[in-house]
């Protein structure tokens, strides 16, 4: 089995509206709420083996914040095709993965992390900035992986609720 975390980007800043959204940085609010997940996914054991992050800004700030708050050191690969990605796109990176890696994370945008959280879980949750969702996956490779995966929604946590 494998373990995908789907994470959002924190809340970004609209302050700036000269900024295209590509370069949109995290309000306030983001800023505290993405360590803060970082340091509750480290508490329960979710770290990832591997973070995929969408190289906007406001992905790319949630990453730094979450794996300062979680502790994590491992490996970070920002991917361009995961800025505005839809499922597919998700899918082809995931597809591409070393099976030594268990649980990856990705980061990014609506709608897209949730229309993949809804095709592989089947569940009609939102995903609020900074939420964190855990799917178990039925398979062993993720080359395996593709649009008829069916896994199981462990949990969604959002930063209002921790």
């Amino acid at each position: 089995m494998k373990q995908l975390l789907i994470f959002r980007h924190a809340k970004s800043s609209w302050k700036d509206t000269s900024l295209v959204d590509y370069n949109r940085p995290l309000n306030k609010r983001g800023k505290h709420d993405a360590p803060m997940m970082g340091e509750f996914a480290r508490s329960k054991g979710l770290l990832p083996d591997l973070i995929l992050s969408s190289p906007a800004i406001r992905a790319k700030q949630t990453v730094e914040l979450f794996t300062d708050g979680g502790g994590y050191g491992g490996e970070i690969q920002y991917i361009e095709r995961l800025y505005q990605g839809d499922p597919q796109d998700y899918i082809n990176v995931l597809k591409k993965i070393p099976e030594s890696y268990s649980r990856v994370m990705v980061v990014g945008h609506n709608p897209g992390l949730e229309e993949l959280l809804w095709q592989f879980a089947d569940e009609n949750e939102r995903l609020s900035t900074a939420s964190l969702a855990l799917i178990n996956l039925p398979i062993k490779m993720w080359k395996d992986l593709d649009a008829n995966t069916e896994g199981e929604l462990v949990h969604v946590w959002r930063p209002k609720e921790i």
